[in-house]
């Protein structure tokens, strides 16, 4: 017999039917018991009695969250008896045959609340039951639907979906790349992708035009806030545009999905504001404005752009580092000032970010596409000739074979997903979340490894305490430490951050 969902149920009465899930609730009226029984689609009311002898006797067992299978006739309830609360309210399941597929032991926590009162790291470390939820549930369903209509709006406009690489070429770009270390190459590294920002401009240059993707990123960043070391953004890349057009389509789609998904929330102004980064700091204090005129109104969201950024400003060293992204273009009237490496502090640039509510939930910008503006914004930043071939070599070669004028976004999903829904931060729409500090309680990683794996690498780990009492670690290939181009990591731990000369350590924004 074929196992119906539980949502299909009230379209059969009458009809016998095999249906399975989880106990969700257990309860005994005299000698009746009840049981509601929890699927994937929903809730429904099963009920034992003893002229069904084997499953009456059976059901006496039964407890909370044991996954059974039940045969039985649909039956309409007595009206007096009938739920409106859920769809299968008006009919319950008159069960003849029980089989229990497994039982449970008692659970660490109640999983039939909304689960904002239990102490989240025991949430995190049972994420497997923390999901079986309802509220959690329709997160992750909300969540693809979300996803699904990214996909749809963006086909329809043109754009192809394109993967791009996992592992790849650790480039100071932006925040701290996590590094996997090469076996077939002994001393050489990959990184794992921030974004895919070089690979969906080298796309462009490669004539595609219309690239997107629901993209992975993942950065080794310090414990911020709600924030995680892996995240996934809406990654868009188009060609042939101005800033104007990026934005049209982007506000475009933010409009259609909220009216098709969540109907119910107002959007606080069409078309979008369009705030200075001066005027926002100035009126606001902040670059990502909560410009809502009635805070009290949950369902109320007030987008808004914020352009002209500054290009440029000041490190802790006193040298020039990029605001938001290296690959950016200056307005065109700031092109001569960039190339002349003057007036650095005035260039404006094209970046755009999109804010909601007081978050940033996108940003993007125009991006230079001659090599020689390239090569400008890191000399401007002090790198030389040699420092910029070695490290982006790779981005000036190919803008040497003609490159067309492009631009794009990289827009956190999971930050709007949550403000859509009300939830109070990210890991409320993750289905596996970590915590503030990159642990995955429930796996237990990071983790160590075993030696073999580390011999495969050619890595050594070397932990010792220095004279000033702070923990040394090395990281070395086994038999290499002479051979040009060996691998050898010192990393001191200190509480005070040191950052490294050269070292770009801005959040690259897309």
């Amino acid at each position: 017999m074929t196992r119906f969902l539980i949502s299909e149920t009230a379209k059969h009465v009458g009809e016998k039917v095999k249906v399975a899930g989880w106990v969700n609730v257990r309860r005994a009226h005299g000698k009746i018991v009840f049981i509601d029984l929890r699927d994937k689609s929903g809730v429904l009311q099963c009920v034992f009695v003893p002229s069904a002898k084997e499953a009456y006797d059976a059901a006496q067992e039964i407890r909370t969250e044991w996954v059974v299978e039940l045969v039985g006739q649909i039956v309409a309830r007595p009206e007096k008896m009938q739920n409106a609360q859920i769809a299968t309210g008006k009919v319950e399941l008159s069960v003849e045959e029980l089989k229990v597929l497994s039982k449970a032991q008692t659970l660490p926590f109640d999983v039939t609340t909304d689960g904002m009162e239990i102490n989240e790291e025991i949430r995190m470390k049972y994420r497997y039951l923390d999901l079986r939820r309802e509220r959690l549930r329709q997160n992750l369903i909300m969540r693809h639907k979300v996803s699904k209509f990214v996909r749809d709006f963006l086909t329809n406009e043109g754009f192809i979906e394109i993967e791009t690489p996992t592992l790849t070429k650790s480039t100071p770009e932006g925040s701290r790349d996590f590094v996997v270390p090469s076996r077939l190459h002994p001393g050489k590294f990959y990184a794992l992708p921030q974004s895919p920002q070089q690979y969906k401009q080298l796309l462009m240059v490669a004539g595609l035009e219309k690239y997107f993707q629901l993209a992975r990123c993942l950065r080794d960043e310090d414990p911020r806030g709600d924030r995680q070391t892996e995240h996934t953004q809406i990654d868009i890349e188009m060609s042939f545009i101005e800033r104007e057009d990026f934005m049209e389509l982007y506000e475009r789609l933010l409009i259609a999905l909220v009216q098709t998904l969540f109907p119910e929330k107002k959007i606080q102004q069409i078309p979008f504001p369009k705030i200075s980064y001066q005027e926002a700091m100035q009126k606001y204090k902040s670059d990502k404005p909560d410009i809502r005129t009635d805070k009290n109104d949950k369902n109320v969201l007030a987008f808004c752009w914020v352009i002209d950024f500054p290009f440029f400003e000041k490190d802790d060293e006193g040298g020039w580092t990029f605001t938001h992204n290296p690959f950016s273009a200056p307005k065109p009237e700031f092109i001569p000032d960039l190339m002349a490496k003057k007036n650095i502090g005035q260039i404006l640039t094209t970046q755009y970010d999109i804010a909601l509510n007081g978050w940033e939930i996108g940003g993007g910008s125009i991006r230079n596409n001659t090599p020689e503006a390239i090569e400008k914004v890191f000399e401007i930043m002090g790198y030389s000739k040699e420092e910029i071939k070695a490290q982006f070599g790779h981005m000036l070669e190919a803008y040497s074979f003609g490159a067309p004028p492009h631009g794009g976004i990289g827009s956190g999903i999971d930050r709007l997903v949550a403000l859509l829904l009300g939830e109070p931060n990210i890991r409320e729409v993750i289905a596996f979340p970590k915590t503030g500090d990159g642990r995955d309680l429930m796996m237990d990683a990071p983790s160590e490894i075993y030696q073999k794996q580390l011999d495969e690498l050619h890595v050594a780990i070397n932990s010792k305490k220095g004279i000033d009492g702070n923990i040394k670690s090395e990281i070395r290939n086994p038999g290499h430490n002479t051979a040009p181009g060996s691998a050898k990591l010192q990393i001191n731990s200190k509480s005070k951050k040191q950052k490294p000369k050269n070292t770009l350590v801005k959040k690259s924004k897309q």
